[in-house]
Parts: C-alpha cells; sequence; structure tokens
C-alpha cells in the first residue's frame, strides 16, 4: 500500500483520533504528534484513553523543530490538524493563535522541505469564506458582505445587498473568494496557503480540506471555545439553558466527525491529487435554533429551551454552509451519517461524561473586551 505511514499532527484531539482509526482500519501504520493542550485534554496532561493502542504517540509541539524532525522520520504522508481553534478567542489571544497556526505550519514545512513527502493534507476551515454565497431577487449570485459593527449594534442581522434589498443564502463553493473576518479565519487561510506553496515547491502533493461545523463524539465538552453543538451539549448536561447567539436563524453545514475522517482518507488515496482545496460538510444547513433544539431533544431536555441573548461575537458571520459537489465528483466523497443519527451516538457518549460548563466566562470575557454587540 502507497503513503503507509502516516503522521497526523494534533492528532489526539477531536477529529484527529477518529482519523486515526479510520486510518488503522484500512491497514495504515499512524504516528501522533500532539502538545496536549490543557485547554482540549485539561490537566494532568496524559495520552486520551480514546486513542488506539496501535498509534505511535509523541507528546510534543509541532513548533519545536526537533519534535516534528523526530516526527517525520519514515513517515510517507502527513495530515496537519495542530491549530489553535475557535473564533471568539483568536480575537484576543492572538500570539497564541498566530504562533501556534502560523509558526507551528512554517516549522513543519520547513521540515518537509528538509524531507518531503508524498502527500501533506491540511485541516483548512469554512471559516476562510467569512458570508457565503448569496441569491439576490434578480437571481445573480453575490458573495456576502461582512456586516458592520453598527450594523450588529442595530441587531440587524440579516446580510443584504448595496441596494438594500435583502439577499438568500445559497450553498457555498470553493471559488467564493475568501473574506477573513477573524484572526482564526486569517489563520486558517495562512496554513493552507503555506501547504499549497511549499508543497508545489518540493513536490510534495498537497490538498486543503475546508471543514465545516464538525460534530460527534471525543469533542472537548469544557472547552467554550470548540463547536456549538459540543457547547449546547455541555450547557444541558449542566441543566443549563443553550445561549443562542443573534436571533438564532443563522444558517451552518453540520457534518459529522466520521464522514470527516472519510473525506480525509479519500484525499490520501486518490491518485494524482494535488494542489486541490475542497469542502468538507454534509451538504445539508440548519439554523443553529434547531440545532439547539435537535440536542436538546436527543438529550432528553425538552423542557430546557435555549435562550436567544440578541448578540453577536465580532467576527462571526450569518450564513455559510457547503457546497460539496467538488468532493463528491473528484474524490467520491459522499456523507452517509444524518444530523439524527450523528445526535443519537453523540447522546449515547454522553451518557457519564463530565462537562465543566465555562460558557458563562468565555460570554464575560467577549463581553469584557466589547467583542460581543
Amino acid at each position: 500500500m502507497a503513503n503507509k505511514n502516516v503522521l497526523i499532527t494534533g492528532g489526539a484531539g477531536f477529529v484527529g483520533s477518529h482519523l486515526a482509526d479510520e486510518l488503522l482500519r484500512f491497514g495504515y501504520s499512524v504516528r501522533v504528534l500532539d502538545n496536549l493542550a490543557p485547554q482540549v485534554h485539561g490537566e494532568p496532561a496524559r495520552r486520551p484513553s480514546y486513542l488506539a493502542p496501535e498509534v505511535e504517540f509523541i507528546h510534543g509541539d509541532v513548533r519545536d523543530p526537533q519534535a516534528v524532525a523526530y516526527a517525520l522520520k519514515n513517515i510517507d504522508s502527513v495530515f496537519h490538524f495542530a491549530a489553535a481553534v475557535g473564533v471568539g478567542q483568536s480575537m484576543y489571544e492572538i500570539v497564541n493563535y498566530t504562533s501556534c497556526n502560523a509558526q507551528g505550519t512554517a516549522t513543519l514545512l520547513e521540515a518537509l522541505a528538509n524531507r518531503p513527502v508524498e502527500r501533506l493534507i491540511v485541516a483548512s476551515s469554512m471559516s476562510i469564506y467569512g458570508e457565503g454565497l448569496y441569491r439576490a431577487r434578480d437571481g445573480s449570485l453575490i458573495e456576502g458582505r461582512e456586516r458592520s459593527v453598527e450594523q450588529l449594534r442595530a441587531h440587524d442581522w440579516e446580510v443584504l445587498a448595496p441596494d438594500g434589498e435583502p439577499l438568500v443564502p445559497v450553498p457555498t463553493p470553493e471559488t467564493k473568494r475568501p473574506a477573513l473576518p477573524s484572526v482564526y479565519a486569517i489563520c486558517k487561510y495562512h496554513q493552507e496557503r503555506l501547504c499549497l506553496t511549499v508543497g508545489r515547491a518540493y513536490g510534495i502533493k498537497s490538498i486543503a480540506l475546508r471543514f465545516f461545523n464538525i460534530f460527534g463524539t471525543r469533542q472537548a465538552l469544557s472547552n467554550p471555545y470548540t463547536g456549538v453543538l459540543a457547547i449546547f451539549a455541555s450547557r444541558l448536561i449542566n441543566g443549563n439553558r443553550p445561549l443562542v447567539n443573534e436571533d438564532g436563524k443563522q444558517r451552518r453545514d453540520f457534518v459529522h466527525v466520521r464522514d470527516v475522517t472519510q473525506a480525509c482518507r479519500l484525499a490520501l488515496e486518490v491518485p494524482e491529487l494535488a494542489d486541490e482545496v475542497f469542502n468538507i460538510g454534509s451538504g445539508c444547513d440548519y439554523s443553529i435554533l434547531e440545532i439547539a433544539t435537535h440536542i436538546a431533544r436527543v438529550l432528553g431536555k425538552e423542557d430546557t429551551q435555549p435562550k436567544v441573548i440578541g448578540k453577536c461575537r465580532i467576527g462571526d458571520i450569518r450564513n455559510c454552509f457547503a457546497d460539496i459537489s467538488r468532493a463528491r465528483a473528484v474524490l467520491g466523497y459522499q456523507p452517509r451519517i444524518t444530523l439524527e443519527e450523528g445526535l443519537l451516538d453523540l447522546a449515547s457518549w454522553l451518557e457519564g461524561q463530565i462537562a465543566v460548563d465555562r460558557v458563562d466566562h468565555a460570554a464575560r470575557e467577549l463581553d469584557l473586551r466589547g467583542l460581543a454587540v
């Protein structure tokens, strides 16, 4: 089998550990490099129990050249998942996000320049689009404009055409130009372009996968900057109401982690694939209020109604959901797990899980800094 020895940076986390399972099932040998960040893994730092025992684990930071060089020995392909994640926190932990995401990627790429691998697959993000694609009243397609702070303060949530007419959100393709409304989005686009540019220069087949809202088991329930579904679950199992920003009608694409790992493996295996970007989502869209209601029902918490708080974090967008037609056509990617199936799976895993609800603390942090309006 080509590309048999695979390194996953950040592979002890939510998506990386599921990817390790997927690759092991298909006969790959898997090594993980992870710094076990306390915000994700808690303290003391130790190898997660859910990480498959067959995985070779290296406790180290992707910003450490020696750790990276050691991790790359005898490796054929790399998945680069190591990153600080979260829009809200990125707007005030600017040094940390830039260091983890930009410097970490640069350190990895410098090592790969000295020892190229066959394939490099980087975790990019839907956040780079900013607002998604929209359709105007006359049927034309328009790239959504970033809402001004003044508009958000007026609680005027919708994205409008230049003439003030309302726009209808439609699936966003890879051809939509980046908008980068947050530090996190800037960092993810930087990671993507660095990998594709250096990969092209050194003959490394490089692919960027633009993940939409991933959910599933093993997501860090005590991290208030993780995915919205995990945040809602943490609130609910602690008896607290999910907090929904704006009016709750903003729309997103929620994709199950096992569908994401399917796409990752396909990106590794499709022959001669290089210098490409793909949206990886479910191809369906839901409002955030719908999602809050669904997870409450699945957890048997229908009486704990979500609280619509009428605020927006600076850097958030109104609508963005995936056009996955390229991934279907080129990768053969086919999402298999419905939202309902994924939520039932998540609910089963949540039984017995301990979640420290830090959402109120995170919200106060944003309020104090003027980052929620």
